[in-house]
């Protein structure tokens, strides 16, 4: 069978596709840009934008599975599409469908759940590949500046989200199943920053700065107000559910979650000097 991955390229999609291809599974790659796609020769990349229905037809063709995410477009806003996206997957004749998305839900999951599809849905808490964002600073400036430096989350390694959605389009038994995913531990802002200095052996200052401070630096990165306020909210006021450590991971792939430590020395040459 086919399966098409959405956000092929992306943080997670990258992993969906590596799984796949790893398993044999014959993979089709939806991107905006395919001549960017830099993916491997194996997957077959097509053209398309999870916001306009009408360019997913072509790429839904012959397909049995698909890995969807409930976003999408220039903002990364939640699909207003969901229904015709659904629509158009059922009538391709797609039986088994993913979705990856956040704890809040847009149009896409209703029309999946009410769909003629066996669904499971992916919800990760924060990825570890945020970290990623101090990259410049720590190899700069050997410093990370953020506020709410005892806020509190259970991040969790991009190649197990994949890893999960992965199973559960290959694998019978994830029909109807809501999987929180989190890493295997709790660590606050200045624990990542600690984990990170111990993966590069350098140690890296950690300079908390007020709500107001933080608004300033993001704005002046260039992030859009929307953005700037949801960070803020998120961080300020860590959702409890989320956050709390589950072995789903495990339950799913039968290895358990990789730690913020194991994402670090992967990562490590992106925050040298």
């Amino acid at each position: 069978m086919t399966i098409l991955v959405t956000g092929a390229t992306g943080t997670v999609g990258r992993h969906v596709v590596g799984e796949l291809i790893q398993a044999g599974q014959r993979v089709r790659a939806l991107t905006r840009d395919p001549s960017r796609a830099n993916l491997p020769s194996e997957v077959e990349v097509v053209a398309g934008d999870l916001t306009v229905t009408d360019s997913l037809m072509p790429a839904l063709d012959g397909v049995t599975g698909v890995h969807l995410i409930n976003f999408g477009g220039d903002d990364y806003g939640l699909l207003r599409n969901g229904q015709e996206i659904v629509d158009l997957a059922v009538k391709a004749g797609v039986r088994r469908a993913t979705v990856l998305g956040g704890w809040d839900e847009g149009t896409l999951e209703p029309a999946v759940k009410a769909g003629n599809l066996d669904w499971t849905f992916v919800r990760p808490t924060e990825f570890m590949s945020n970290a990623l964002h101090w990259a410049e600073t720590i190899r700069t400036e050997g410093v990370v500046q953020e506020p709410f430096g005892d806020a509190t989350t259970a991040m969790v390694h991009e190649a197990d989200i994949a890893a999960v959605a992965a199973r559960a389009l290959m694998e019978e038994g994830h029909a109807g199943m809501i999987y929180g995913l989190t890493g295997p531990e709790r660590l606050t802002i200045r624990d990542k920053v600690r984990v990170i200095g111990e993966a590069i052996g350098q140690e890296i200052r950690f300079v908390e700065l007020t709500v107001e401070q933080a608004r300033e630096k993001m704005a002046a990165e260039g992030q859009p107000q929307e953005l700037i306020d949801f960070l803020i909210n998120v961080f300020g006021n860590v959702p409890e559910e989320p956050n709390i450590v589950n072995s789903n991971i495990q339950k799913v792939t039968g290895r358990p979650a990789r730690t913020f430590a194991e994402w670090a020395a992967e990562h490590a040459d992106a925050f040298r000097a």
